[in-house]
């Protein structure tokens, strides 16, 4: 490479770098604003709900609601019977294994080529 073409590049190096500096501090500078809008949006719906809850508060002081009448105990001389329960066991289950060559021959032979 020739000075050119070094001199070009290092200049284009300069200038991305410059940019994501000035992109960088755009963001960070972004980022703490939203923080401080967030916080006063949570702050006012804080507050929204504050009131809220004692308004709620005065309501149920001012009026009690009704409740429904209890039903009347029932007196029982003897509790029902407990459910009558049945165990059935389930059959035996058998596993019966064959194994390939296992019928007691060697498996040998002359190969019937007499």
């Amino acid at each position: 490479m020739n000075k050119a073409h070094l001199t070009i590049l290092a200049v284009l190096f300069a200038a991305s770098a410059v940019l994501g500096a000035v992109a960088l501090t755009r963001t960070t500078h972004l980022g703490a604003a939203s923080r401080a809008g967030e916080n006063a949006t949570v702050a006012a719906q804080t507050h929204r709900l504050a009131a809220y809850a004692a308004q709620l508060k005065r309501q149920l002081e001012t009026k009690t609601p009704k409740l429904p009448a209890a039903p009347k105990k029932v007196t029982r001389s003897a509790s029902p019977a407990a459910p009558r329960i049945v165990y059935r066991q389930p059959p035996p289950v058998v596993v019966t294994l064959h194994h390939h060559g296992d019928d007691g021959s060697d498996g040998g032979g002359d190969g019937g080529n007499d």
